[in-house]
């Protein structure tokens, strides 16, 4: 078993541990290389043997494997002797990487009926809906953790808009010091009211994490059950309006045959929007119901799928090698921890967990990926070991010097966007290593596109090496933080959960009404 901290196997073929489908056993499982595509291969001694394609290149998979970056975990586990992942969740002493996420479940209510809903709202028989009160006890447990206070929340559901307290839940993690405040949405409250936009914004929301599955009405009424276009487009059209508006990011889960077509018309989109819209994160689908062999190949939708899908959509203008793993960057916050004494979140999830570009935006039409004039893998890689000798007092200084004549010596001025100056953009850049950061991040950001892709694991593709090192986190009432694809994906974290803290469906009814149940 996987009881111990290590680093990630590279390589292939590999062993790991994985689940079961069927009775969620941890098992031995196999990743290889077959017919240029990534598989996993495990058997369990009492349902047999399955096999599912984890990532379609293998070249791809293996490229972005060198970035693998290992954290230290956290100095205060609630699960400090921990034997087994993932059944010891809490977070436990074997996980690798502190909570750069966190999702805040408010409510399993919905007011929709999502057949691709991972959170099964509406269906579960009970209500799960923690108080006002409660929520602030679990957003303080996030914001003690160390060596770095969780700096992000997400409220999430069902759908958290209809918590009825829920600008109130804004404030006070506004006022508990998260730097970045999301919602996970459908978005129709957000189109029903100008007003209700305004006031969670001013309340501290930062992003508006706003499904969006695409520009063709079928594709909503097949996955929501709903036409939903417009109401996207009243949200955007909303937040346009309001003052000092929380900017949106698009979310859309790729169903293959369903809206995989779509990546690039729903990131052009993004690009038409940008004044609002300031990135797109698609989410291939996770699987939670059984499946056979042939619905499992036939319905899986991989990373490098979603790569080379924009590539060929997009005629070009991203291509798949403009793509790199979330941990590429873990050396910047790696070297402003080692000048200011002040640690960062440092993104050190798996690198196999989700894949990243960012671009300059001219107009729709004309999008630079920053890896076409940025040498971006030697950069990281120097930054890295500056990072590893930046400690001692009287090198800080030569450190920030280093670091600027580093961006300066990668940066490709003869391919940079016509309109772009090199100087203004390597200020901006240094801005990102001073104690400037939050004004020269924004001069950064104007013009910018964010585009980014995360696979959430289902009991099909389960890496138990995946979630030792995974950043995006839920915390639940009692206290405890369980990476996002144990608590939804191995064991019944989720259930377990709100089935502890919920109020029977019958009951919550006669005291609240029907409404959303």
């Amino acid at each position: 078993m996987l009881t111990k901290k290590s680093a990630i196997p590279s390589g292939l073929p590999k062993r790991t541990e994985s689940l079961c489908p069927e009775c969620l056993a941890i098992i031995p499982a196999t990743i290889r290389e077959e017919n240029g595509k990534v598989v996993m291969e495990k058997s369990c001694q009492k349902h047999g043997a399955f096999k599912d394609t984890v990532w379609s290149d293998a070249e791809m998979y293996l490229r972005v494997e060198k970035w693998a970056k290992d954290g230290v975990g956290v100095e205060n586990p609630a699960i400090p002797k921990a034997k087994q992942c993932p059944n010891d969740c809490g977070l436990c002493d074997l996980h690798l990487s502190h909570t750069g996420l966190a999702n805040v479940d408010l409510t399993n209510r919905c007011n929709l009926r999502c057949p691709i809903c991972f959170a099964n709202a509406n269906q579960a028989g009970y209500v799960f809906e923690p108080d006002y009160e409660t929520v602030v006890k679990m957003l303080k447990v996030l914001r003690a953790q160390r060596p770095v206070p969780t700096p992000a929340v997400q409220f999430s559901g069902g759908e958290p808009t209809i918590h009825p307290r829920f600008i109130d839940i804004i404030k006070a993690a506004k006022d508990l010091g998260f730097a970045q405040i999301q919602v996970a949405t459908n978005g129709i409250e957000f189109a029903k009211s100008l007003d209700f936009c305004q006031r969670a914004s001013d309340a501290g929301l930062n992003t508006v994490y706003l499904q969006f599955d695409g520009l063709r009405e079928e594709i909503y009424v097949r996955a929501r059950g709903k036409n939903l276009l417009e109401v996207k487009k009243k949200v955007i059209e909303n937040f346009r309006k309001v003052k000092h508006h929380s900017s949106i990011v698009f979310v859309p889960t790729i169903v293959k045959g369903v809206n995989d077509d779509q990546v690039w018309p729903i990131l052009r989109y993004a690009l038409e929007n940008m004044d609002v819209v300031r990135g797109v994160n698609f989410q291939p689908v996770a699987f939670t119901g059984r499946m056979d062999k042939e619905e499992l190949e036939k319905g899986r939708y991989t990373l490098p799928d979603l790569a080379h899908d924009m590539e060929s959509q997009s005629k070009g203008m991203i291509k798949t090698t403009d793509w790199y793993p979330v941990p590429v960057v873990a050396p910047v916050s790696e070297l402003w921890s080692a000048l200011y004494g002040d640690p960062k979140v440092t993104l050190t999830t798996h690198p196999h967990c989700g894949i990243a570009t960012y671009m300059y935006v001219k107009d729709p039409d004309n999008i630079i990926p920053v890896t076409r004039f940025i040498d971006i893998e030697p950069l990281f890689m120097e930054l890295y070991e500056l990072a590893k000798r930046a400690g001692p007092k009287k090198l800080k200084a030569f450190s920030k010097l280093k670091a600027f004549r580093l961006l300066r010596k990668y940066l490709k001025k003869d391919a940079m966007p016509d309109g772009m100056s090199s100087v203004d953009f390597l200020r901006s850049l240094q801005g990102v290593l001073s104690e400037s950061t939050k004004k020269q991040l924004a001069k950064f950001s104007w013009q910018m596109m964010y585009v980014g892709a995360m696979h959430f694991m289902d009991s099909y593709n389960y890496d138990i090496e995946r979630v030792k090192r995974c950043m995006i986190h839920y915390t639940t009432p009692d206290g405890k933080i369980i990476p996002f694809c144990a608590y939804n994906s191995g064991p019944v974290y989720r259930t377990e959960v709100e089935k502890k803290f919920s109020v029977p469906l019958a009951e919550w009814r006669k005291k609240h009404g029907d409404e959303y149940t």
